[in-house]
């Protein structure tokens, strides 16, 4: 990774209503489910081929995002494996009104690269 620019993904979505739990606070599995995403999408794009989710080594809930928030999604690929690539995601709480951002979860993801059969395929760095 040293010798190319980092792959840096970024989605901004709105909590709405159904992403809330009866605290009125984003669903954990939403917000990972959010994180996975833009994960995916930077693996991909480091790897130039399909990827699944080999697993989530760590998710850390700071802050609650509450509906009517807007999520900012922002995944690094920090490490590229033969097959694999690790990509550090951070999920933060951004105010409509004032534009104040606040971590609020973060978390790394291990991708890897498959073939058309579903099978672990090296990943060729561009």
């Amino acid at each position: 990774m040293a010798d190319s620019e980092p792959i840096v993904e970024k989605r901004t979505e709105i909590v709405f209503p159904t992403d809330v739990n009866h605290y009125g606070t984003l669903f954990g599995g939403k917000a990972v489910a959010m994180m996975d995403v833009v994960a995916s999408i930077a693996a991909m794009r480091a790897a130039h081929k399909p990827v699944v989710t080999a697993s989530i080594d760590r998710i850390d809930f700071k802050e609650p995002i509450r509906q009517g928030n807007l999520v900012e999604t922002i995944a690094r690929v920090v490490a590229i494996g033969r097959t694999s690539i690790t990509v550090e995601v951070e999920l933060w709480r951004v105010l409509a009104e004032s534009g104040e951002r606040v971590l609020s979860t973060v978390g790394k993801f291990v991708m890897v690269a498959i073939d058309r059969d579903g099978k672990p395929t090296p990943v060729r760095p561009s």
